[in-house]
């Protein structure tokens, strides 16, 4: 042990990691926190970021600065390679190539989760999730860059492909992406343009079941097909998508194949888990769902290894959602059990999941949210929406940043102050150039995916860090 002190390894620096880095604050143990970024992301705002009304070090900080009071914590950006539970090691590739070992005493993984293209990850480099950082601003820098190229176009064929925007899935996050480009598009942007009429533009929403935000009451959901109707979003329902290139994207609905020329396409259709599940669950044995998520015992720990611990997106428990809420009670939980452990005290029961609700924007002043058996829409909702995720955000200087900056964007200005782009970012973006490879790989990526210069690195001899027990 690092100091005589015990060690605990927590993998991932999401709602459900960082919650149980801070529930470990006052235990007497060495925490070390291993995500593959340097922040903190607040996801359900992500698609703020891609509509250009916040910045992104708003709902990012950065992990180091989050954890900073913290004394019994240290942070490293690396990859996890593999996980060896028998001999209570993680094995990790560092930014340059090189591999180490981080040894444990208790092992807490949040890998979290990503885009499930249900078996056709080729949509990746067509239709882009958002799931990172870097989806949102890519996202953000690919609506933009079609508006720019309408403006551009002579040929009115081919302005009707750049003013085309498809959203697949109707869940909360395309509900709520949807309706800030049907905002851009008739609210914003209509009054900065010359050329084009963006207010002519094309939002499309597909969903393969029979309503928008299945997961929600039908109030809820007539209301959100009602508004977003209002909106100008064409929605398509029991839709699927079986087929896309750069410049369009083939549905199958009721009345058969159609192939829609659209030169954005976005995907919110749903959720996978993390490698590192299905990674956990080869190493004892297990099968995962068909989610990918590795299934946990009454108290979060891996069945037969009591010392590890899975929480959040990429775990199956009680049939939970993959959504904040459960992640953050969960490494809550784990906190409390980790510490009654290292007491000797008895550890709490079962986990037991208390739900909040859930709640989702349409656009301004639009919003559905249900909680304790009530519904809300309009603009109760909204600010219930408002006040819920304002307080979640992790910092004072943030949470009153993302106030200004609504107020800024939505009430002051109507306007979007987050939409820069260059002429290098648009030509990289519409000529369809990037590859989302890391989207559908988030967490340890498999030898082929490493450049052959990396893997040299990786693989050659010598180049492997001895244990860091620090």
């Amino acid at each position: 042990m690092a100091d005589g002190k015990h060690r605990v390894l927590v993998i991932g620096g999401g709602f459900g990691g960082l919650t149980a880095t801070r529930a470990l604050a006052d235990a007497d143990v060495q925490i070390t926190l291993v995500d593959r970024t340097n922040h903190h992301l607040f996801q359900p705002l992500l698609y703020q970021v891609a509509a250009g009304i916040l910045p992104p070090g708003l709902i990012a900080p950065a992990l180091r600065q989050v954890v900073r009071k913290q004394a019994n914590v240290r942070v490293l950006l690396a990859d996890v390679q593999d996980i060896d539970v028998d001999g209570q090691a993680v094995r990790v590739r560092e930014p340059d190539g090189r591999l180490a070992e981080l040894p444990y005493d208790t092992l807490i993984v949040a890998a979290g989760a990503t885009h499930s293209y249900f078996g056709k990850n080729e949509f990746a480099q067509f239709a882009p999730g958002m799931k990172t950082m870097e989806d949102s601003r890519y996202l953000r820098d690919k609506i933009l860059s079609s508006f720019e190229m309408a403006e551009l176009a002579t040929d009115p064929v081919e302005r009707a492909e750049w003013l085309t925007f498809v959203v697949v899935g109707a869940g909360p996050t395309g509900v709520e992406l949807i309706g800030q480009i049907a905002e851009l598009a008739h609210k914003v942007l209509p009054r900065e343009f010359r050329d084009v009429d963006t207010s002519e533009s094309k939002i499309i929403l597909l969903e393969g079941a029979p309503s928008v935000l299945p997961p929600f009451s039908p109030k809820l959901q007539r209301y959100t097909h009602r508004e977003l109707e209002k909106m100008g979003v064409d929605i398509r329902l029991n839709t699927l998508a079986v087929d896309m290139d750069h410049d369009s994207i083939t549905v199958k609905a009721p009345g058969g194949l159609e192939t829609i020329r659209a030169k954005t396409r976005i995907w919110a259709a749903g959720v996978q888990a993390s490698p590192l599940a299905g990674l956990l669950a080869a190493k004892i044995g297990a099968s995962t769902d068909r989610a990918g998520r590795v299934p946990v015992g009454p108290d979060c720990s891996l069945p037969g290894h009591p010392e590890v611990f899975a929480i959040g997106d990429m775990v199956l428990l009680n049939g939970l959602p993959g959504v904040a809420q459960p992640a953050m009670q969960e490494g809550k939980y784990v906190g409390k059990v980790i510490k009654a452990r290292l007491a000797g005290h008895e550890p709490p029961g079962p986990f037991q999941y208390f739900d909040k609700g859930s709640m989702a924007t349409i656009g301004h002043r639009r919003a559905v949210a249900e909680s304790m058996g009530l519904r809300f829409t309009g603009m109760p909702a909204y600010l219930m929406w408002g006040f819920i995720h304002v307080q979640y955000l992790v910092g004072w200087g943030n949470r009153l940043g993302t106030m200004y900056t609504w107020a800024r964007a939505l009430y002051l200005s109507k306007n979007r102050g987050h939409r820069i782009i260059s002429f290098q970012t648009a030509g990289y973006e519409v000529g369809g150039q990037r590859t989302l490879v890391r989207s559908v790989q988030p967490w340890s990526a498999s030898p082929e995916d490493i450049p052959a210069t990396a893997a040299s690195t990786v693989t050659g001899e010598g180049n492997t860090r001895p244990v860091l027990d620090k």
